[in-house]
């Protein structure tokens, strides 16, 4: 596709999620008491789309993503918090 398509196809979508992520901000920074790392890793993320690479996807998700290779013996919830504590 041309980049004429792809803005036609997909700006609207992508202008709704953007105007998402900076009311998601706003409440976070209106919000009380400290954050825990899963806005760090929300931040380090938004950083990839910045970078100038045409990788910025993959970048996002491995910014969130959980990088060690062993299994943990027993999971510490029941659900995914969908970033990583480590990083």
């Amino acid at each position: 596709m041309t980049r004429q398509q792809v803005l036609d196809l997909y700006f609207m979508d992508a202008r709704c999620k953007l105007i998402e992520i900076a009311a998601f901000l706003d409440r976070v920074e209106r919000g009380t008491g400290e954050a825990d790392f899963r806005l760090t890793a929300f931040r380090t993320a938004l950083q990839h789309l910045h970078d100038g690479e045409t990788s910025r996807a993959e970048g996002v998700l491995k910014s969130l993503s959980d990088p060690t290779l062993e299994p943990i013996p027993q999971a510490h919830g029941k659900g995914a918090v969908g970033a990583w504590p480590g990083a």
